[in-house]
């Protein structure tokens, strides 16, 4: 199924290709919470019923609860999934010296999910740690994983986020650990590298949630890269948008439960959602970036 990711639309800066255009100089808090609603609005008119959250994307955690309030929507009516260990410290600039830090602590765990809940409240259904990564120690801190495990046997499902060339390792790691029931990863047409580790945690009966199958726009036509030639020829020849193709390719994964979308605007969105008439969508396996070199590019893409 597809989901949507609010990455893009709780601030006013991120790296997607062509954010700032998307945004169209409607960068305050209200005219924000007003795209936040249209997009949230068409998605849930489109069929969409998982929303994907994190305490750094700026006002995102804000934005959805009070597009619930608005609409009336009950918990359980939708699946919402929110992400701590990250805090958003751009001040609703688009260009800032650090949009997010990084801090996987046991106070910022519980700071964190007490201001997610304080938004959110029923309405939360999993809890995720933002980016794990083997360097940072998480997947070691005995203290944290015992408050994760308290969590979770109070009736919040726990799930991780991966990212980087070492997500395969990361979420293997975290699957001998027996305390996560999803993961969300990076896979798509150019990033593969997690994809059979994807199938082990799938197997093992986590809910796999795919990210970035777009890759930050990069597998969108707004990518003028004459290597995509052979996507975009595809796309053509069945009449759909190039990103709907490129998401069709993760949704036919057989280890991918939900992939979201990051549609910044309705239209994004539209285009989107077209992936579920694609079928055949191909492999493309000439696009395939190695690994540290894709999260290099990721890297150096610029905030707008």
């Amino acid at each position: 199924m597809i989901g949507l990711g609010l990455a893009a639309l709780g601030r006013p800066g991120y790296i997607n290709l062509g954010h700032h255009d998307d945004l169209a100089g409607g960068t305050d808090v209200a005219a924000m919470e007003r795209r936040c609603h249209r997009v949230l609005d068409a998605a849930f008119a489109g069929g969409v019923r998982w929303f994907d959250a994190a305490r750094s994307y700026g006002r995102a955690e804000e934005f959805l609860a009070s597009w619930l309030r608005a609409r009336k929507l009950a918990p359980g009516a939708v699946t919402i999934s929110s992400k701590w260990g990250y805090t958003y410290t751009a001040g609703w600039q688009a260009h800032a010296e650090k949009h997010e830090v990084k801090d996987h602590t046991l106070p910022t765990l519980r700071r964190q999910l007490a201001e997610s809940r304080a938004l959110l409240g029923a309405h939360l259904d999993v809890y995720q740690v933002h980016s794990a990564t083997l360097d940072s120690g998480i997947l070691d801190d005995r203290a944290v994983l015992d408050e994760l495990s308290r969590v979770r046997a109070a009736g919040l499902r726990i799930g991780l986020s991966t990212t980087g060339p070492e997500q395969a390792a990361v979420i293997r790691r975290a699957l001998t650990l027996g305390i996560f029931d999803t993961v969300q990863s990076t896979w798509n047409l150019l990033e593969r590298s997690a994809g059979a580790a994807l199938a082990e945690a799938h197997d093992a009966g986590l809910r796999v949630i795919i990210k970035e199958a777009l890759a930050n726009g990069r597998l969108t036509a707004r990518n003028p890269d004459p290597a995509l030639a052979p996507l975009v020829e595809h796309a053509r020849s069945l009449a759909v948008p190039v990103d709907a193709l490129a998401l069709a390719a993760a949704l036919a994964q057989p280890f991918a439960d939900v992939v979201l979308s990051g549609a910044t605007t309705t239209a994004q969105l539209a285009d989107n959602l077209r992936a579920t008439e694609i079928t055949a969508p191909g492999d493309f396996l000439t696009l395939v970036e190695p690994a540290r070199e894709y999260w290099r590019t990721r890297a150096a893409l610029p905030w707008n």
